[in-house]
């Protein structure tokens, strides 16, 4: 075995560890912070509760009523958070997912709420998809032959995006993976005069396993897979392309959802655009570190704030993460 051949070191001892001896000067060094403004809450609002529910696979996260979701969003601004992002559960689904679009259905009504809750102490979210409102549960409105009929989904996309921001909303999320979603979203809520309302454009959406858990929160009606319009797990030239192509549309941030599984797209991205890049730290992700931490096996605290590091090291600019509250108490204050 050959041995490392170490470099001939003249002068003075180099001693790279005199920059890690004292907190402080840790902290002064950090190459990648982690601070409570850049972390997005994801919460989900059900409608019928009289009790927040909670969701088995998910420990610590409910669906909320509207009233408990009013407690945990101004909990969220007074942390310091970036962001909530809102998803609505409703009571009744059908093949085209008409509660979305309904002023009076879930997610309206609870964006109205919450804006009126919180106003611009934090930026309001919304998910804009039709999987949570469908009876098929697909993301879009579906041919006879039971396919993805894009173009009929783009319609309702741009109706949903009018709904979210006649309620309030400052910042919708297109995350059905619609080819031309963000262009049409875009026009519509220009040409509504809802020139204010940004768009975070879920650009590198892969078609994931650790998306389990969430389909128990928002109650999935799904048989089968996304496949045909999600992005296959091994490409990550196409989600850079596929980024690309919504920032021409007009998106103001971009994402890449999954988080850990997908850190090296993260990085793609992010040297590929000049716009804010999010990325989910998606449920599976959340509930592997949970599961681990209840057996004892990890030291619960310490890897939730190294696996949100780890995504901003990776590039993003924004994680929505399930931790984003607690993460946010265990910062420490700057």
């Amino acid at each position: 075995m050959t041995e490392p051949v170490v470099p001939p070191v003249s002068g003075p001892t180099v001693r790279p560890r005199r920059l890690r001896t004292t907190p402080a000067l840790r902290r002064m060094v950090a190459e990648t912070s982690l601070e409570a403004r850049q972390l997005v809450l994801p919460v989900f609002v059900r409608e019928g509760l009289d009790a927040p529910r909670p969701i088995g696979s998910m420990p610590g996260v409910v669906q909320h009523t509207r009233g408990s979701l009013l407690k945990a969003v101004t909990e969220a601004a007074e942390l310091g958070l970036g962001g909530v992002m809102l998803f609505g559960i409703p009571s009744t689904k059908d093949a085209v997912g008409s509660g979305a679009i309904d002023p009076a259905g879930i997610l309206n009504v609870a964006i109205a709420d919450v804006v009126a809750e919180v106003g611009d102490a934090i930026t309001v979210m919304s998910d804009l998809c039709l999987d949570e409102f469908t009876d098929h549960g697909h993301c879009g409105v579906l041919t006879a032959d039971g396919k993805v009929d894009n173009d009929r989904t783009l319609a309702a996309y741009a109706e949903m995006g009018l709904a979210h921001a006649a309620a309030g909303v400052d910042m919708v999320g297109p995350s059905g993976m619609m080819d031309g979603q963000v262009r049409v979203i875009r026009e519509a809520l220009d040409a509504a005069q809802h020139t204010d309302v940004s768009i975070l454009a879920y650009s590198a959406k892969y078609a994931s396993a650790f998306f389990g858990p969430f389909r128990e929160a928002v109650d999935s009606s799904l048989v089968g897979d996304r496949r045909t319009y999600q992005q296959d797990p091994g490409n990550a030239v196409e989600g850079v392309r596929e980024t690309l192509l919504d920032v021409a549309e007009g998106a103001d941030i971009v994402m890449v959802k999954p988080a850990l599984a997908y850190l090296d797209v993260i990085r793609r991205v992010r040297d590929a655009v000049d716009v804010p890049v999010a990325a989910y730290n998606v449920s599976g992700e959340f509930a592997m570190l949970e599961a681990a931490a209840a057996n004892g096996w990890i030291d619960r605290e310490p890897a939730i704030l190294e696996t949100l590091t780890s995504i901003r090291r990776a590039g993003a600019d924004i994680v929505l993460t399930y931790w984003a509250a607690e993460a946010a108490r265990l910062l420490p204050r700057r």
